[in-house]
């Protein structure tokens, strides 16, 4: 859910800051989109560790 919020906010600074001109608020914007699309990746690792873990796990009814 963070890496939404990072992205949202990084494309309303990115963008604010193109239209004014203002480089380094388009800078940090970039950088927010970019911090989000880590999260998001993190967030894919974790469940696929995750996934991976309980399918790997047996159940108790399971020989």
């Amino acid at each position: 859910m963070g890496e939404l919020f990072d992205k949202a906010k990084g494309k309303l600074k990115e963008a604010a800051g193109a239209l004014t001109g203002d480089r380094k608020l388009e800078a940090e914007g970039k950088a927010d989109k970019a911090k989000g699309d880590i999260k998001g990746k993190f967030e894919d690792a974790k469940r696929a560790v995750k996934d991976t873990v309980d399918s790997s796990t047996p159940r108790r009814d399971e020989p």
